[in-house]
């Protein structure tokens, strides 16, 4: 594992929470927050566990995810520098209600269940953004379960597709190219599918002439016929 470092108060003034505090109660803060790392595929804390404090992303990616009783997983989250983790468990006191687990190396500044409930009662604005935080993840969950119960698989990586195309892709002679950020396991995670039906559906709009394929490597070669299939599939 690295042996990079980043400064704890650093990170905490880099999270939305605490933006509000100053360097001084950040300082105090950073005194009282553990420095904890992470190597890739490693668990920060598993479902059902009792929450005992709060993580904050310093560096790295954090994945949030869920396991039925058959071994699948359902992906609700990737978070990043600079977002918390599982906030809610720290103030409902119940156990942390998914997994999370490091997608590479990462660097969380865990601040204890005690300290942070302390922190929100001397600066109430904390609080209110941690309300905030929640709604925003609410509604995300809210959209997850929407997707999952009326849209299809290819209707869902279509959509996955076109995001991607838009957010992370280069325009070539040959179309817009990018490639997907995870393999199709973890993409069939995030969609709520199996690898094999993420294969057969690229595999498929590789046929139709729409995408061109090589493992994690697009190119989108029709983005307008791309787009059009989420109008005409049921």
């Amino acid at each position: 594992m690295s042996t990079e470092r980043t400064d704890l108060a650093t990170a905490l003034g880099k999270t939305a929470l605490l933006s509000s505090l100053s360097p001084a109660e950040m300082q105090t803060l950073a005194l009282r927050t553990v420095r904890k790392l992470f190597s890739a595929g490693e668990l920060l804390f598993s479902e059902g566990e009792p929450c005992n404090g709060l993580h904050i992303i310093a560096r790295g990616k954090v994945r949030i995810f869920k396991t039925s009783v058959n071994g699948r997983e359902q992906v609700l989250a990737v978070n990043v520098p600079g977002e918390s983790v599982a906030e809610l468990p720290v103030f409902d006191g119940g156990p942390f209600p998914a997994s999370a687990s490091a997608l590479e190396e990462t660097e969380i500044a865990f601040i204890s269940r005690r300290d942070f409930q302390a922190y929100c009662l001397e600066h109430p604005e904390v609080a209110l953004k941690v309300l905030k935080v929640v709604g925003a993840r609410l509604r995300r969950l809210v959209g997850i379960i929407e997707e999952l119960s009326f849209t299809t698989i290819r209707q869902r990586l279509i959509s996955a597709l076109i995001k991607l195309a838009q957010s992370e892709g280069k325009k070539t002679e040959h179309g817009i190219a990018f490639q997907l950020p995870a393999s199709h396991q973890e993409l069939a995670n995030q969609l709520g599918t199996v690898r094999e039906l993420i294969s057969r559906n690229l595999m498929r709009l590789q046929a139709e002439g729409l995408l061109d394929v090589d493992a994690r490597q697009i190119v989108v070669k029709d983005m307008k016929g791309l787009s059009a299939l989420l109008d005409t599939i049921s």
